[in-house]
C-alpha cells in the first residue's frame, strides 16, 4: 500500500462534460496527483438512477475514461477503473442499506432536488448516497475531493461509517471531504447565478470540452457579465465573478495579480483572455482524445487493469464488513 494518503472520486457518464466539470474535479485531480494514491472511478452505476440508452451509456463509459487521460491524469500515479467492474461496490452498497436509517436519507437536498424533477422515482435515487458512501469506504479513503454541492455527502459518508464502527467495531476509515474554494462551483455562461450543468441545453449556458473550439470563444465572448465597468472578484457580481474564477483557475495567478491585469480595461478584454486560456487548456485535451478513442481496445485494456487493482482493495475492505456483520 503506498504511503501517499488515499484519493477517491468519480464523475458519472452522462456525456457531454463541460468545463466546470473539468475545473470542479478532473483539473484538481491532475494537478495534485502525485500527492495523493489515486483512485478515479467511472461511476456508471450512479448514472442509471434515471434511465438510459445502453448502446450510449456504454460509449459514454469509454469516452470518460478518455477524457481523464487526456486531461493528463497519469496511471503511474492512479487507478482508473469503471463501477460495474468492480461488484464489491453494489455488495457493500446493500450493507450500508441496511445500516442507514431512513430519515438521513430523507433530509438529502439532492434527493428532493431530482425527485421534484421526476415524474417516476426510482428506489435507487434515493439509495444513491450509500452506495457513494460504500464508493468511498471501499478504499480506506482518507481524502475525497468535492464541490460544495456534494458536501452533505460526505458528511453522510462519515456518519455512515462512524455508526457501522460503533456498532460492530473499527471496520471503515472516516474520509475527509477536501472543498477546493477557485472554481469549484463553476456557473452558466448564461446565467450566472446558476450552476453551469450537463442537463442544461440553453444555448451558451455551458463549455463542453469536446465543443467546437470556434463555438467555444463564440460563447465566451457573449457570456452574461454585469452592470458596472470594475474587473473586480466580487459574489454580489456574479458574471464577471464568474469569468474571473475559470480564469484564476485556469492561469493559477493569484486574485490580486489578476485584478492589477485587467485595470481600466473592459468586459470584451476579460472575456477575450479567457476565452484564450480556454481554447489553450481544450485544444490539446481534444488532440489527445482523439488519438485515445481511436484505439478502443488500449482504453478497455487500461479499464481492465483498473478495474482488478481496484477489486484488490475493494474486496478486503468488503470482507472486513461481512466478517464484522457475521457474514463470513
Amino acid at each position: 500500500m503506498s504511503s501517499l494518503p488515499r484519493v477517491f472520486s468519480g464523475i458519472q457518464p452522462s456525456g457531454n462534460l463541460h468545463l466546470g466539470n473539468y475545473l470542479g474535479a478532473i483539473h484538481t485531480w491532475v494537478q495534485e496527483q502525485n500527492q495523493y494514491d489515486n483512485f478515479f472511478c467511472i461511476v456508471d452505476l450512479h448514472a442509471i438512477t434515471v434511465p438510459q440508452d445502453p448502446a450510449e451509456l456504454r460509449k459514454n463509459v469509454r469516452d470518460l475514461a478518455a477524457l481523464y487521460l487526456a486531461a493528463g491524469i497519469s496511471l503511474e500515479h492512479a487507478t482508473i477503473f469503471v463501477q460495474s467492474h468492480v461488484p464489491a461496490h453494489v455488495e457493500l452498497g446493500w450493507i450500508l442499506n441496511c445500516q442507514t436509517p431512513l430519515g438521513w436519507l430523507n433530509r438529502m437536498t439532492q434527493f428532493k432536488d431530482k425527485s421534484q424533477k421526476q415524474e417516476t422515482v426510482a428506489a435507487g435515487l434515493m439509495n444513491y448516497p450509500t452506495l457513494m458512501a460504500a464508493d468511498i469506504l471501499l478504499y480506506d479513503t482518507q481524502v475525497v475531493p468535492v464541490g460544495d454541492d456534494q458536501r452533505q455527502h460526505i458528511e453522510l459518508t462519515r456518519d455512515i461509517a462512524e455508526r457501522f464502527n460503533h456498532l460492530y467495531g473499527e471496520t471503515f476509515v472516516i474520509p475527509e471531504a477536501l472543498i477546493r474554494p477557485v472554481a469549484a462551483r463553476v456557473m452558466g455562461l448564461d446565467d450566472p447565478t446558476q450552476k453551469m450543468s450537463k442537463s442544461n441545453k440553453a444555448a451558451n449556458h455551458s463549455i463542453p470540452l469536446l465543443s467546437d473550439l470556434k463555438a467555444t470563444r463564440k460563447a465566451i465572448m457573449r457570456a452574461v457579465t454585469d452592470s458596472g465597468s470594475e474587473i473586480k472578484f466580487d459574489e454580489t457580481r456574479p458574471g464577471v465573478n464568474n469569468l474571473l474564477g475559470i480564469y484564476q483557475a485556469l492561469t493559477g495567478k493569484d486574485k490580486a495579480t489578476i485584478e492589477a491585469e485587467f485595470e481600466g480595461q473592459g468586459y470584451g478584454k476579460l472575456k477575450g483572455a479567457v476565452a484564450d486560456v480556454v481554447i489553450a487548456t481544450l485544444e490539446p485535451l481534444q488532440q489527445r482524445y482523439n488519438q485515445l478513442t481511436a484505439d478502443p481496445a488500449e482504453l478497455d485494456g487500461i479499464l481492465k487493469r483498473g478495474a482488478e487493482r481496484a477489486a484488490e482493495v475493494a474486496n478486503a475492505t468488503l470482507l472486513r464488513a461481512y466478517q464484522q456483520l457475521g457474514l463470513r
